[in-house]
């Protein structure tokens, strides 16, 4: 299976370095480095960090329907850049979007934490990730209905549809080293999500911080979620639905699961952005579908078939 995705990832980013707005092939060096490498990279990162968020999620609550949107993370990035569109910093300094939902991703984590408390656990890293959740949409609605003008309402209401067009190499440069450090930490807590499969005290008893793995989960998930939300905006559907392909491949244990689910994320997200290109081509739109759209369509036939086939 890690080779059928190894394989799959290697043609889609090969794929999305020669399909682009111009058609297929490569027109000019410059659309081919400044353009398309940025986001088929960008678009191979930020899927990997769902799908591996979701997996870690899933395993670390034992809840199937646990998803990187569970701790509040994506949506304070989406509101640290709303905030940028919201003052008009972005119009002036381009790198101020990305940044701006970094430092949102960060304080949110911050906040997560310290609303878990020291002695954390699932049901309270849960409670803390609704309560973010809904703080970080409250205050986004506010920003959306203080709008300054229709002109910035349109902007901040696409941006959080979901996208990579026009993400340029500082887009890449900024998210990239959050988001493989995040993959870096999750990928390292298979034992510890093994033994939180079968319980939180059972794992105590076998010797696994419990308190500390959550954390570093959180911790990871924030990194990757956080920065992939910075630079893409709103994303659904890929850490939720991505574990439950993989498992009947790979088998339930957690651990097992991630390396899976991290180059399946990656896999979903360069295939869904291929068909946000294509789509103009083959059917004369006037501008790509959101991404965020469309991975929700993909996504939620495919968890309605898992849903079925599970009852």
């Amino acid at each position: 299976m890690i080779r059928a995705l190894l394989a799959a990832s290697l043609l889609l980013l090969i794929a999305g370095l020669l399909i682009g707005a111009a058609g297929i092939g490569v027109p000019d060096a410059a659309i081919l480095w400044q353009l398309r490498a940025p986001r088929t990279l960008l678009a191979l990162l930020v899927g990997g960090g769902l799908g591996l968020s979701g997996a870690v999620l899933q395993g670390a609550l034992r809840n199937p329907l646990a998803d990187p949107g569970l701790l509040g993370i994506g949506g304070c990035a989406a509101l640290g850049a709303v905030g940028v569109f919201y003052w008009g910093i972005s119009t002036h300094f381009a790198p101020a979007l990305p940044l701006g939902g970094l430092a949102g991703a960060g304080i949110g984590c911050i906040a997560l934490l310290a609303m878990a408390g020291r002695a954390l656990s699932g049901p309270s890293l849960i409670l803390a990730g609704v309560a973010l959740s809904a703080l970080a949409a409250a205050l986004m609605a506010l920003a959306l209905t203080a709008a300054p003008n229709p002109f910035a309402l349109a902007e901040i209401t696409f941006w959080l549809m979901g996208g990579l067009a026009d993400r340029a190499p500082i887009h890449l440069a900024l998210a990239a080293p959050p988001i493989l450090l995040g993959c870096f930490l999750l990928l390292r807590l298979g034992r510890g999500l093994d033994a939180l499969s079968l319980g939180e005290e059972v794992a105590a008893s076998l010797g696994v911080p419990v308190a500390s793995t959550l954390r570093r989960a959180a911790l990871g998930v924030a990194l990757a979620v956080g920065a992939g939300a910075a630079v893409a905006g709103g994303i659904g559907f890929v850490g939720l639905v991505v574990p439950h392909m993989l498992r009947p491949f790979v088998g339930q244990r957690p651990g097992a699961l991630l390396w899976a689910s991290m180059l399946g994320g990656g896999v979903l997200l360069l295939a869904a952005d291929l068909l946000a290109r294509g789509l103009p081509l083959a059917f004369a739109l006037t501008q790509e579908p959101p991404l965020g759209v469309l991975t929700a369509l993909l996504g939620a036939p495919l968890l309605i078939r898992i849903a079925r086939g599970a009852s």
